[in-house]
């Protein structure tokens, strides 16, 4: 294995990626790779996402230009991205892994359409001191076109006609938001790059520009990320090959039945496990198949995990890192445990390109399209039919709830509600729910809420009892945020995953500027639409409906689960 990364894989999984290292070599796969041969997956239109390659010496905007952005930046205190999955979720890992630059704005990123939220960042920011960064790929998604129109008239009761002075778009040439933005007199629009995909974009203008902006060196971000493209040459025997070496443990574990990618991260790198969720979730979840990365997920004894798990260390060179010796009984134990070792906080745009060419090379394993993301796709056409019937009606279409109770509603597909039976409290429902869950199976709590501190530490602890209680791996999501990252796989994967959606009132909803939906009806034909696909596709869901005080009503339903569970 190479040296840039450490193994200890067990008999199974080491013969199985040694024996696929040597067909890889003899099939030139790494050369086809950089050769953009579609053969090398399905055959399809993978040739024409694979922009991402050139992006380590060509990221699509020249350093000096990025700099005079980032000298432009200075006279503001904060920049406020709005954007979706690959627009905002590299950003965000970036703002919380590098440094802040002294005098530079702080990044703050927003990728959710529930209310409280929207309030909740706008609250903490002032106009007159904030650049608006609108990071949209094709210009037309739904959550960032809302966010910008929100926040365009939030600067233009503060400023006039100077709002658009406070804004930036990246986005692909031609879109809808370009021209937006040309008419609204943004202050810069950056194009970005046809051939490269929104989860494959960390190194392109749509990682770069919010890096910049924040006062980053974006010069030598990019000359990690092209050693680590050297590394990854085509010339490299694959276990020699940083990038290729990752992707054939991952692709073959998955193929073993290893399928959670339980990610471990040293306190410093911890944000990188919601880039890193998006990206192999998106890019391997469909055909049936799929790697569901567990990120976030506390640590138990070794003998507590099934033999779905791959394990990945990463940590950073010099950190103490509290999980160094969890780790190493997980691999005594006799689990597969990969350890990245990062030598520094600013190879972070090298792991990134690391990991990109990691995920290709599983797809490859797994045979299939790492590029596309058609499960996404269906999500977005169940929450247009409901947002066009509520523009139509004035109201989403009615609903009929399985059960209230308890200060809940619930809701589930009916032929997994025929089999959940019935029950007089929630805690009985819930049991019966989770007691679907067979070997290799995963848990995914998905929560169209603000994703506030509070809120998290509310789902982290009934992750925590979930794991306790049954071994199985656990997911925790936000909507509309995991719509465009995890729940790809959630849909186009195996129907191995058991979910729990939790929806809520909203204490005050919020309008769009020129839409006669509002912030919460959109949150809610997502949530909705989310759940009728999962439904479509078989999956066993059961959505708990919090009435009332949202922090509350998770407290109630905490409190249901462990009753269920233990």
């Amino acid at each position: 294995m190479s040296g840039a990364i450490t193994a200890g894989l067990g008999a199974e999984l080491r013969e199985a990626v040694e024996r696929g290292a040597e067909d890889w070599d003899a099939r030139r796969g790494t050369a086809r790779l950089w050769a953009r041969d579609a053969s090398l997956w399905t055959g399809g239109d993978e040739a024409a996402w694979l922009g991402w390659l050139d992006l380590p010496q060509a990221p699509g905007i020249a350093t000096e230009a990025l700099r005079a952005l980032a000298e432009d930046a200075r006279g503001f205190r904060d920049v406020l991205l709005l954007g979706m999955g690959g627009s905002s979720l590299g950003p965000e890992v970036v703002a919380a892994t590098l440094p802040p630059v002294a005098g530079a704005p702080r990044l703050h990123v927003l990728d959710s359409t529930v209310p409280a939220q929207v309030r909740r960042v706008a609250a903490g920011l002032d106009p007159a001191h904030t650049l608006v960064l609108v990071a949209s790929k094709s210009g037309s998604t739904l959550e960032p076109e809302i966010l910008r129109l929100h926040f365009f008239a939030w600067l233009k009761a503060a400023l006039g006609d100077q709002a658009g002075r406070h804004c930036v778009a990246v986005t692909d040439p031609g879109s809808k938001l370009e021209a937006a933005a040309r008419a609204d007199g943004y202050r810069h629009v950056i194009p970005g790059i046809k051939s490269v995909g929104g989860r494959f974009s960390a190194l392109s203008p749509f990682g770069l520009v919010p890096a910049a902006l924040c006062g980053h060196d974006a010069r030598l971000l990019l000359a990690h990320a092209e050693a680590m493209a050297a590394s990854c040459a085509p010339e490299r025997a694959a276990l020699d090959n940083p990038g290729v070496a990752l992707g054939l443990v991952l692709g073959h574990a998955a193929n073993l039945g290893r399928d959670k990618l339980t990610l471990v991260l040293s306190p410093a790198l911890r944000a990188l496990g919601a880039w890193l969720e998006q990206l192999v979730a998106e890019s391997t979840g469909k055909r049936g198949r799929a790697i569901i990365p567990v990120d976030g997920e506390p640590l138990v004894a070794a003998g507590r995990y099934g033999a779905d798990r791959l394990f990945v260390h990463v940590a950073l060179k010099g950190e103490p890192d509290p999980a160094a010796a969890a780790v190493q009984a997980l691999q005594q134990a006799g689990h597969p445990v990969v350890r990245i070792e990062v030598a520094e906080r600013e190879r972070l745009f090298a792991e990134f390109f690391r990991w990109e060419v990691a995920t290709a090379v599983a797809g490859a394993v797994m045979a299939v399209h790492p590029f596309d993301q058609p499960d996404v796709e269906a999500s977005k056409v169940e929450t247009r039919r409901l947002t066009e019937e509520y523009d139509r009606t004035g109201a989403l279409p009615a609903e009929t709830a399985l059960w209230s109770g308890d200060g809940v509603s619930l809701h589930a597909p009916a032929a997994h509600a025929a089999a959940l039976g019935g029950s007089a409290d929630l805690a009985g429902w819930l049991r019966a729910h989770f007691a679907t869950l067979r070997p290799g199976d995963y848990v995914g709590l998905l929560a169209y809420l603000d994703r506030s501190s509070a809120h998290e530490a509310a789902l982290l602890a009934m992750r925590a009892r979930l794991l306790a209680a049954s071994g199985h791996a656990t997911c925790v999501g936000f909507g509309p945020r995991f719509l465009h990252s995890t729940g790809q796989a959630y849909k186009g994967g195996p129907g191995s995953g058991v979910f729990v959606q939790i929806t809520a009132d909203d204490a005050e909803d919020l309008p769009v500027p020129g839409q006669r939906a509002t912030f919460g009806v959109v949150k809610s034909a997502q949530a909705r639409g989310d759940f009728e696909v999962l439904a479509a596709r078989g999956r066993r869901a059961l959505r708990v409906h919090l009435h009332g005080d949202p922090q509350a009503g998770l407290t109630r339903l905490g409190t249901a689960l462990e009753k269920a569970l233990f």
